[in-house]
């Protein structure tokens, strides 16, 4: 992983997340998805009182099925950034192939009620960079 670029993990397909069909499993989309989206994550500004930020909203376009062994990047992309939430978008390439996007939907909520709550100026600015 290169920390000059947050957004982007590899991942060598690993023979638990191969299906019955030698392609790996839709589920395991969206599990690397989200390894790569907390791989990002990890870079935010540190802010005071920072929301919790929970998922509303998964989805997940296949154009290719990988296979045991094949070598990806997945790259996080801002997709949406509004007044209370995130939408981020994932995208799983092999060579010049992309093989699925996903699509996740953050909202920020107060870490003692679970109220909506307003993303960090800081952290706003910094995902404007990673704006697809």
């Amino acid at each position: 992983m290169d920390d000059r670029h947050p957004e982007r993990i590899e991942l060598r397909v690993p023979y638990r997340d191969i299906d019955m069909h030698g392609r790996m499993h839709t589920a395991a989309y969206i599990e690397h998805a989200e390894e790569a989206l907390a791989h990002f994550w990890r870079f935010r500004p540190e802010v005071e009182n920072e929301p919790a930020y929970v998922v509303r909203k998964v989805g997940c376009t296949y154009y290719r099925g990988l296979r045991n062994g094949e070598l990806a990047q997945l790259t996080v992309r801002a997709a949406k950034i509004g007044g209370k939430s995130i939408g981020f978008n994932v995208a799983v390439q092999t060579g010049n192939e992309i093989a699925a996007e996903i699509e996740l939907l953050w909202s920020a909520v107060n870490r003692d009620s679970g109220d909506p709550a307003p993303l960090p100026e800081a952290t706003r600015d910094w995902l404007y960079s990673f704006l697809d």
